[in-house]
């Protein structure tokens, strides 16, 4: 029997998120979401239009889950956030293999390719009041915090990228060594004072 219509959208979420999980991203369809969380289909329409709509959304709610968890702590490191970042770095890991499918859907879909941008700019945004907490000017000249974030961003993408078509991909290693480049990068930092 399916429930009133008295459903939230995180509900729905996390019912999507199961069903992903359960039977996998090729047989996801809102309806599947409508029966696992015992409501009718337009309730699900009532609050996605499509199904690319709720997978973005699956996507936005974990990245903004994972960036309201570093976001909480004011002394927040690079270290920590890179911590943060390996613990969801597997080749069977459900948000990574979201995320790029979604990143391949956006090349023919405007909206998701808009909502996916957004993201990785909070992203980006959320690394950049790290780095200027961490590093009160860049370690090299003419580098900014920004550009560092940047580029720390696209590398924690490309290592779950990696991490996620290769199996076997040495995760702790590659992780371990962007440890000793940061700290290499924080001496640098040092040094100019």
């Amino acid at each position: 029997m399916a429930k009133p219509n008295v459903i939230n959208k995180q509900t729905l979420i996390q019912s999507a998120k199961q069903c992903i999980v359960e039977n996998g991203i090729e047989s996801f369809t809102l309806r599947s979401v409508a029966e696992k969380a015992e409501v009718t289909q337009g309730t699900i329409y009532y609050h996605f239009r499509t199904k690319e709509q709720l997978l973005v959304e699956i996507v936005q709610d974990i990245c903004e889950s994972a960036w309201r968890e570093l976001s909480n702590s004011d002394e927040m490191i690079i270290k920590e956030a890179l911590h943060s970042a390996k613990s969801r770095c597997s080749h069977e890991s459900f948000f990574h293999k979201l995320f790029f499918s979604l990143v391949a859907a956006g090349f023919h879909n405007e909206k998701i390719r808009e909502q996916l941008g957004g993201i990785l700019a909070l992203e980006n945004e959320s690394l950049y009041k790290k780095i200027r907490i961490s590093w009160t000017q860049s370690p090299i000249n003419g580098v900014d915090h920004e550009t560092w974030a940047i580029l720390f961003n696209a590398m924690i993408d490309g290592i779950a990228l990696q991490t996620v078509l290769m199996k076997g991909f040495p995760v702790d290693k590659v992780y371990e060594q962007i440890e000793k480049l940061i700290a290499g990068l924080n001496t640098l930092q040092s040094e100019d004072r």
